[in-house]
Parts: C-alpha cells; sequence; structure tokens
C-alpha cells in the first residue's frame, strides 16, 4: 500500500467530528504540515459520505456537501437558500456564495420536499441539516437527513444520517440509515450501523406522504436500536464482571489493600 492510500484510509475513517484531530496528528507524525494537498481527494470523499455540513458566510444554517449537490471544481449548491458555494475539503469552509436558481422538471416537487423534510428534521433530530436534490435526468430525488452532536469534553461523538432516492413516476423509496458513534473516555468503542430501507407510497404523492412514509421508517429503526441496546446492558455487558453483592456498607479505602474480595465485601470478616 502506497503512502497516500494508507494516509487517505486514516481520513476515511476518521470518526464524526474528528477528522481535524486525524489531519492533526498525521501532520505530527510524518512532521510535514502540507499533507493535507495530498489527501485532498480522501477529504472529498470523506466530507461527501458523511454528508458534512457547512455555514455559508454570514448565514445562521448549515448546508450539506454531497454528491448529490456537487457542481464540480468544489462547488456545491443549497436548494433552501437558492445559492451555491464554494468548500474546502480540508477545512471544512463555504465561502464563495453565488445565486443559484434551481430549474427542472421536479423543481415544485423539491421544493415542496424541502419543507416538509425540514418540518420532520427538525422536530425529531437537533442539529440536523436536510437536503433534497433532483438526480438522474430529473427523474428521481435525493433526500438526505445528517443530525450530528459533539461532545468531545465528555469524549464522544455522534452522527446519524439518512439518503433516500425518490422516484416520484413508481413511487418508490430505497436507501439506507446509518448511525457511527465514538466513545473515548479511557478506551475505544465505536458503534457503526447501517439499516438498509424500502417503501412505497402512491405514484405522485404528495412530499408529506413521502416524508411522513421515511419518518415511519426512521421511528421503526430507532426503537430497535433502543431494544438492542437495552439488551445488551442486560445481556453480554453484565457478563463481562462478576457481580458483587449489595451490603449497602461503605468500603474503607484506607484499608483496601487488606480485604479479601470474597468474604470480606460479602461481610465476613477482615483479613489479618
Amino acid at each position: 500500500m502506497s503512502r497516500t492510500s494508507a494516509l487517505s484510509s486514516f481520513v476515511e475513517s476518521a470518526p464524526p467530528g474528528e477528522l481535524a484531530d486525524v489531519t492533526k496528528a498525521i501532520k505530527s507524525i510524518l512532521g510535514d504540515d502540507a499533507v493535507e494537498s495530498e489527501l485532498s481527494p480522501a477529504y472529498q470523499k470523506y466530507n461527501e459520505e458523511q454528508l458534512s455540513t457547512a455555514k455559508l458566510p454570514g448565514g445562521t444554517s448549515e448546508v450539506l456537501v454531497s454528491p448529490y449537490n456537487s457542481l464540480g471544481d468544489g462547488r456545491y449548491y443549497d436548494v433552501e437558500s437558492s445559492s451555491s458555494f464554494a468548500f474546502d475539503h480540508a477545512t471544512g469552509k463555504a465561502s464563495d456564495v453565488r445565486s443559484y436558481v434551481l430549474e427542472g422538471a421536479l423543481e415544485d416537487t423539491v421544493k415542496s420536499l424541502v419543507k416538509s423534510l425540514t418540518t420532520h428534521a427538525s422536530e425529531h433530530y437537533p442539529k440536523s441539516s436536510t437536503g433534497v436534490f433532483p438526480i438522474e435526468d430529473d427523474s428521481q430525488i435525493a433526500i438526505l437527513t445528517v443530525a450530528n452532536k459533539y461532545s468531545p469534553s465528555n469524549y464522544w461523538n455522534g452522527r446519524w444520517r439518512s439518503h433516500y432516492t425518490y422516484t416520484p413516476s413508481s413511487g418508490k423509496i430505497s436507501g439506507a440509515i446509518k448511525v457511527d458513534v465514538h466513545y473515548y473516555e479511557d478506551g475505544n468503542v465505536r458503534l457503526i450501523t447501517n439499516k438498509d430501507i424500502s417503501t412505497t407510497v402512491g405514484a405522485n404523492a404528495s412530499s408529506a406522504e413521502v416524508v411522513r412514509q421515511i419518518a415511519t421508517a426512521e421511528k421503526k429503526y430507532q426503537e430497535d436500536l433502543n431494544k438492542a441496546f437495552a439488551s445488551l446492558s442486560e445481556g453480554a455487558f453484565k457478563q463481562l464482571r462478576r457481580q458483587l453483592p449489595i451490603t449497602r456498607q461503605k468500603i474503607e479505602w484506607e484499608k483496601i489493600s487488606g480485604y479479601r474480595l470474597g468474604q470480606d465485601i460479602g461481610g465476613g470478616g477482615r483479613a489479618r
């Protein structure tokens, strides 16, 4: 494996919200601050796959970066703000905002979906960003949601991504939900899940119905995850350690080295 391929694999596997930390570590190890130009393709792949977000200069909401709204040459567009922007994949900054008016056969459907999806995301996901873009020569529509929650001071970061392809003529909706959570206090635990979704609505269904079907699928997946976590907590996690008796007595920590674990903590005599 070449150096570039090896370094790119680190970038592409960076946990949510930690791309800058990975880049900093690579620079520190190599002693090369100019490595970003070498990794430019990896940064672009990571940002587009992870549905990275950026605030437009002077804006308050965050816009998406994805393969579906790419205009080429590092530029992307946003339907809701009717603008296009340049995006620096290494720094994650947007700049050079210009007017961009969406046109095409699906223009009205896309704008209607934007409103319905924005409402759904704001009600169910904190700090979420959405995007709706015509694809495949205006025969299909990409529907995207990303919700990030970062808490590096508590050693965890997480990201929810969902992307669907909607075909108005047939009413078919297909896509996937992806969850990526990294917890790294005194350890390194990462949860990565992927759930394929396939459902249908009536041909040329309303935007509200399309988003309602998506919301139903996402709610069910969240409930399934909650059940899996509860089962894991009560099952596998408990088996990782031996259960100790509950005596409701305080441990005398200054004498901890003298305890005989089973007998003394269980209420028996002290070691002599």
